[in-house]
């Protein structure tokens, strides 16, 4: 679980263009913390998952390894941005074969 928490933070952080400085700044820590969270010698607080979690719209279950489903938090969009996302994903899904 620990080095999957690991994998899936760095994989989180790179897809989303931010340093380990950037990160640590945004979540109110040291870089040293998100460098030893991504090296798996630490696990991120419960506090500090729920917001990585949020910070990158993916389920706490997602970041320790017990899903491998990802998702987007669609909550804060109004209707015409949600119609949008969906219609987004109904293209990709239909498009991927």
């Amino acid at each position: 679980m620990l080095i999957i928490t690991a994998e899936r933070i760095k994989e989180l952080r790179e897809r989303s263009g931010f340093t380990q400085t950037e990160l640590a700044k945004r979540l109110s820590v040291t870089r040293s913390s998100v460098n030893a969270w991504e090296m798996a010698l630490t696990v991120p607080t419960t506090y500090k998952l729920i917001e990585i979690a949020q910070l990158f719209h993916v389920s706490t279950d997602y970041l320790l390894g017990i899903s491998a489903e990802e998702y987007i938090n669609i909550e804060s969009l109004d209707s015409k941005e949600k119609k949008i996302i969906i219609e987004l994903m109904t293209y990709f899904s239909d498009n991927k074969n």
